[in-house]
Parts: structure tokens; C-alpha cells; sequence
């Protein structure tokens, strides 16, 4: 894209959703796009904070261009409201940003940080087994799928229609490194069910994470090659990357990607890592405002292309 041509690209106002907003990436993310010109709805499951997240913003100057709306990603009632009020206040979506993910396991703060400190950076799952640096229960796997996966899924259903009204359409799938198929080492057939993208559907996917979740409840998440640490986020990290290549597809006049934006200091890693939340934010804007003639269907980590 030639410069002049990119200068009135950005030129055009467009409309952003971002999930998860009122802190750490999501919070940087609606700075960015917003100081670019973006009219940016922050998204937060307590609209208290996502109120205080949007003072701060408007402290900045970027009052014009930041509103806020509250957001519950697994509860269908308030995404619906949600995109009512996109479609009663702008009448389209340019920009939907699947951001908002817990981490499915209670971390240990010391045993983390000391961790990472050894590996010089995010621990390996021989490393989190030694030091025994998270809990998991079957309730978090399940919350954890119910957020990152399927709450990611019902909001691209839900925002389809006002996407299809804009010639920028743009969903950029917040992920993680954790998400690459090798984490999955042992389970051929998760692999095979998450990888092959002529026959990738949501029911494959859905497959998938039931049988996932009926190892996990049985305790043989070893025994039937699942990861058995952060395994709930691995595998929706996982399923949301086969879902952007479902919905790539799906829709090819969009521009749909997953990004693992890097190890950053955010709140779900106990504010370790190696950048900072602003620098994980500009990651995912650079997808957010692709040009026309940018690539979709693909896997980013921070600015590189993945496999899968």
C-alpha cells in the first residue's frame, strides 16, 4: 500500500470493540487506537472499573474517543446488549478485539517469579511441575474454556452482522504462545482434530475441548497426551487459533488473526515478564489496523507468523 493510500486509510473513523479492557493489554490497546484516531468502546466485566479505566484515558486527552460499556464474555445476555448498543450507536464494527482471558489456574506469585527468573522466560512444564507454580481445578479448566474460547466465539457471532456493514473489517484474536499445537505433545488426535484447516469446524473444535474436559474430570489428562500444566489455557489458546482460521474462511472480506502479543506484565502473570503491557498492546493494534491488503487466517507471535 503506497503511503498516500495509507494515509487515507487511517484517515477513515472506524470502530473498535476490545474485550477485557479496563487493565494490561486491553486497557494499552484502547490508548493506542484511540490516540490513532479509532472510537474505541472499553469493554470491562465490572463496569465500575471499566468507568475509572475510561477517566484515565480521558486524562490523557483521548476523551473523544473512548467510551465505555460493561462486558461479561461468557454470559450471551451481556454480549447481546453489548452489540445493541454498537448497532444503536455507530451502526457497524470496523475492529473486534477478542482480548478478555483468564488464565484457568491459581498461580503462585513466588514460585512463578522464581521460575521464570531460571528459565529466562515463561517457565517450561518441567519447570512448572518442579516448582509447583500453579494449581488447577476442574471448575477453572471449565471457566477458563467458557472465557477464552467460547467467549471469544459468541462474540464474533454476535458482532458478525455489524462487521459486515464495514469495508475494514477487522477481529484480531488475542492469544498466547502457550496456544502452538506442540504444546498439545501427546494427543495426535486433538492435534490432527485442531490443525487441519479444510476440515476445521466449530463441532471439531467442540469436540476437542469435551474430550479434554472429560480427561481433566477422570484425571488422565497424562495418560491421554493433554498438556498437564496450564492445560485449560493452553487449550483454549489452542481452540481460538483454530477458530480464526474457521472464521477467515468463513468470511474472506475480513481480516481476521490471532496474536501471542509476548510475555508481558499483566496481571494474569503476576506482572512478570519481559514487555511491558503498552509494547503487548502495539503488537495487537498493528493487526487491528492492517491495511486492505493485509493477510488473514494467520497466527502472529508479537510481529512474526507462526505455525500453528
Amino acid at each position: 500500500m503506497a503511503e498516500g493510500d495509507r494515509s487515507a486509510f487511517l484517515a477513515v473513523k472506524r470502530h473498535a470493540v476490545v474485550t477485557g479492557a479496563n487493565k494490561g493489554i486491553g486497557f494499552e490497546l484502547c490508548r493506542n487506537l484511540a490516540s490513532k484516531g479509532v472510537m474505541v468502546v472499553l469493554t470491562s466485566r465490572d463496569e465500575k472499573r471499566g468507568l475509572e479505566a475510561v477517566a484515565k484515558l480521558k486524562d490523557s486527552g483521548l476523551s473523544a474517543h473512548v467510551v465505555c460499556h460493561q462486558l461479561d464474555v461468557a454470559d450471551p445476555s451481556s454480549i447481546a446488549s453489548l452489540a445493541e448498543f454498537v448497532k444503536a450507536k455507530f451502526g457497524k464494527l470496523d475492529i473486534l478485539v477478542n482480548n478478555a482471558g483468564i488464565f484457568g489456574a491459581i498461580l503462585d506469585p513466588h514460585a512463578f517469579a522464581t521460575a521464570t527468573e531460571l528459565a529466562g522466560y515463561f517457565p517450561t512444564e518441567e519447570q512448572a511441575k518442579e516448582y509447583e507454580i500453579a494449581t488447577q481445578t476442574f471448575e477453572l479448566a471449565e471457566e477458563c474454556l467458557k472465557t477464552n474460547y467460547y467467549g471469544a466465539r459468541r462474540m464474533v457471532e454476535a458482532f458478525v452482522p455489524l462487521l459486515q456493514l464495514s469495508d475494514s473489517a477487522r477481529i484480531v484474536n488475542v492469544s498466547s504462545i502457550m496456544g502452538l499445537l506442540k504444546n498439545i505433545p501427546g494427543s495426535q488426535w486433538a492435534k490432527e482434530g485442531l490443525s487441519d484447516v479444510e476440515s476445521l469446524t466449530e463441532d471439531r473444535v467442540d469436540e476437542v475441548l469435551k474430550q479434554f474436559l472429560r480427561d481433566f474430570k477422570e484425571g488422565s489428562l497424562k495418560a491421554k497426551g493433554w498438556p498437564t500444566y496450564f492445560s485449560a489455557y493452553t487449550l483454549s489458546k489452542a481452540a481460538m487459533n483454530a477458530y480464526t482460521r474457521i472464521v477467515a474462511k468463513k468470511y474472506s472480506s475480513f481480516l481476521v488473526n490471532s496474536i501471542g502479543p509476548g510475555f508481558v506484565k499483566t496481571d494474569i502473570t503476576c506482572n512478570i515478564g519481559v514487555l511491558t503491557a503498552a509494547e503487548g498492546a502495539e503488537n495487537v493494534a498493528r493487526l487491528a489496523l492492517l491495511p486492505n491488503d493485509g493477510p488473514s487466517g494467520l497466527l502472529f507471535i508479537r510481529k512474526e507468523v507462526s505455525c500453528f
